[in-house]
């Protein structure tokens, strides 16, 4: 399944708060990915702070992204459908 982020807000401790073109809600802990590449540059939090949406996935101010479907599998529902 392939949904466009429409939203991304910076949490504290590394999440993200995630919404997706189906309206759904997700958080993606992005503590794991810190310890690599591009992505170490994240552990500053004024850069962490800097992600954007960008076309239909998310990106910051260093080039790091991510990809939009990569994202969804790596997130968890903030409000899980029982």
């Amino acid at each position: 399944m392939y949904l466009s982020v429409i939203s991304v807000k910076p949490l504290p401790e590394y999440k993200l708060h995630l919404i997706f073109e189906n309206n759904e809600e997700r958080i993606l802990d992005m503590k794991t990915f810190l310890d690599k590449g591009i992505f170490s540059f994240l552990r500053d939090e004024k850069m962490f702070d800097t992600v954007k949406v960008s076309f239909d996935s998310i990106e910051w101010d260093n080039g790091a992204d991510l990809d939009p479907e990569f994202i969804y599998e790596s997130s968890y529902a903030l409000h899980p459908v029982c």
